[in-house]
């Protein structure tokens, strides 16, 4: 099935017609943190109270906002929540601090004190809360050194302890239990590529907070097992500005954590190198490094609008792969079993004079395969066809001679659910759902970017790129909120059998007004005059936390600087 829509205004089915028929046509799709108060991936959701029958929709009601800077300034990313004192805790990186907001009146956040930590480090990346505490990532002045993880009280915001981890800590969250804190440390080389240091997973022991322990689970152990891994699918090609080819745990870079019910097992997100690292966290050791394949766009289910030079929405199977490389991920329990629900982003390598990013044009293909049968009747390189869209220059020419057999692009741009005894494939993506549900909603905005409200501008390019994921349980459901970091959506999704997903709503602030763009950039008016864009950490609160007595979900939109309040109101 495809969609191809000239770009002008047309007449649509009423939101609640369209949310019905999207929704029963995810169900049964196939594809081939949290403790009261973070919901950063761990594997207990929050509870509210059971219903008397399953929800069918979620309503999302804007309510207060906080503008924490500049527009695309990085002013508001991660966001964490601490019931006992009503406030959120916001990554603002602009400022290099942590804002923390007063959500007594979800109306009217206010402004109450900045985490400073410009004495430990450079860039905050991550914040999480859990009961009293709230951890904070801290990047060293030099992002290649260690970083530290910082924790504080959450009431009197007293800081208690600073913790040497690895380097770029990138991500930070506690176990189900808080006995535990744990830190992806992306280990980034820096820009030049000089230097590589290695990623690393630190996991600190805080029992007792007065004597914190720290252990690293690193990936040492599978440097002489880099064939191996490479055959197997994980993306490990690191090379230094000198010719020296990085090791297997130099390569590696953990970018989100999810943590399983039981508080066992740790999930890590590796999104360069497309795939999982499974950790146990009694013991600090990786046990496992799985590879997460691509998904088949020349498939019924899987569509894609490729091309940002045509003038159309034109989401419709095209002869290439697109890699799933997750940002955010979240882990959950059915039945005994863990499943991993995967934001398949995507991410390329640009360091120094190293760009793994080509085009059609750059590259040579198998014709039989790329050929106008393949596309449309149309020459594969033609800018309407694979022209535009970028590919990764390390995948796809299987006998090294120089000639493409596949070719993978960057990001599935789609959700996943994978089920961890089995990762061969995932037990459901959304597919194209979400470009196809965006290309009905904003037929006039389709793909546009999180800077600009040009149509079919992303096309090329990951398209409305989902990033940012957390999990709830409401009643008897677990519910997925999805951001896509583009489009600037949040859409909800019942995955509570992971193998029959329905949609349950969809929410975007953005007023597509090129006027109001325009002088938020500037500075003129408040950086999301034109609405939010760009949402990249969320965070569910439960009613019994919220201050309205009513669940809510908590927003950080990195590019207009603010963070956001939805009220939640779900029905049968």
């Amino acid at each position: 099935m495809s969609i191809f829509l000239q770009k002008k205004p047309v007449s649509y089915f009423a939101s609640t017609l369209l949310l019905t028929t999207l929704a029963l046509s995810t169900m049964g799709m196939t594809g081939c943190k949290n403790n009261n108060n973070d919901n950063s991936g761990l594997g207990n959701p929050t509870k509210t109270a059971e219903p008397t029958s399953t929800y069918q929709s979620v309503k999302f009601t804007p309510a207060g906002s906080y503008v924490h800077g500049d527009f695309d300034e990085s002013a508001a990313e991660i966001i964490a929540y601490h019931p006992a004192s009503k406030r959120s805790f916001v990554v603002n990186a602009q400022n290099k601090k942590v804002d923390v907001i007063s959500l007594a009146d979800i109306h009217a956040p206010i402004l109450q004190q900045s985490l400073d930590v410009s004495d430990i480090g450079s860039t905050v990346n991550s914040v999480a809360v859990f009961n009293d505490m709230v951890a904070v990532a801290v990047q060293a002045n030099v992002k290649t050194d260690n970083g530290y993880v910082v924790i504080y009280d959450a009431n009197s915001l007293e800081r208690l302890q600073t913790v040497e981890v690895g380097a770029l800590p990138d991500m930070v969250t506690f176990t189900p239990d808080g006995n535990y804190v744990l830190v992806a440390n992306e280990g980034e080389p820096d820009d030049m590529y000089q230097v590589d240091p290695e990623g690393s997973i630190s996991i600190i022991n805080i029992m007792d907070i007065k004597r914190p322990i720290v252990q690293t689970a690193t990936f040492t152990a599978f440097n002489n097992q880099k064939q191996q891994l490479q055959a197997a699918g994980v993306r490990i090609f690191g090379k230094l500005a000198d010719g020296t080819m990085s090791s297997v745990a130099q390569d590696l870079e953990p970018e989100y954590i999810a943590v399983s019910k039981d508080g066992k097992t740790a999930y890590v997100s590796l999104q360069e190198n497309n795939a999982i690292a499974i950790v146990d966290i009694k013991s600090a050791t990786v046990t496992d490094i799985k590879a997460l394949g691509a998904k088949d766009h020349s498939l019924a289910g899987n569509e894609l609008d490729v091309s940002n030079k045509d003038d159309k929405i034109n989401i419709t199977t095209w002869p290439i792969m697109g890699m799933y490389m997750p940002d955010a991920i979240a882990t959950y329990t059915v039945n005994g079993k863990n499943y991993l629900v995967t934001a398949n982003e995507g991410d390329s390598r640009e360091w120094g004079k190293f760009d793994e990013e080509v085009r059609f044009a750059d590259i040579k293909v198998d014709s039989s395969h790329f050929n106008k049968a393949a596309c449309h009747n149309m020459d594969c390189a033609d800018a309407a066809a694979l022209g535009r869209i970028k590919f990764s220059s390390v995948m796809g020419d299987s006998n090294h001679d120089g000639v493409y057999e596949n070719l993978y692009s960057f990001g599935a741009r789609s959700f996943s659910i994978w089920d961890m005894d089995n990762m061969s494939q995932p037990v459901y993506d959304s597919g194209s759902l979400m470009a196809k549900y965006t290309a009905k909603k904003y037929p006039n905005n389709f793909n546009a970017s999180n800077s600009s409200n040009k149509f079919d501008g992303r096309s090329n390019n990951k398209g409305i790129e989902p990033e940012g994921v957390t999990l709830a349980q409401v009643g008897s459901q677990t519910i997925a909120f999805i951001g896509l970091e583009r489009i600037s959506s949040v859409m909800a999704f019942d995955i509570t059998d992971p193998k029959k997903v329905s949609l349950l709503g969809e929410i975007n602030t953005r007023t597509f007004n090129d006027d109001l763009l325009k002088d938020a950039k500037k500075g003129k008016l408040k950086a999301n005059a034109d609405g939010d864009f760009g949402p990249e950490g969320l965070t569910f609160v439960d009613a019994k936390d919220s201050p309205t007595g009513k669940p809510l979900l908590l927003v950080g939109f990195e590019v207009s600087g603010s963070s956001k309040v939805f009220e939640l109101e779900f029905m049968q």
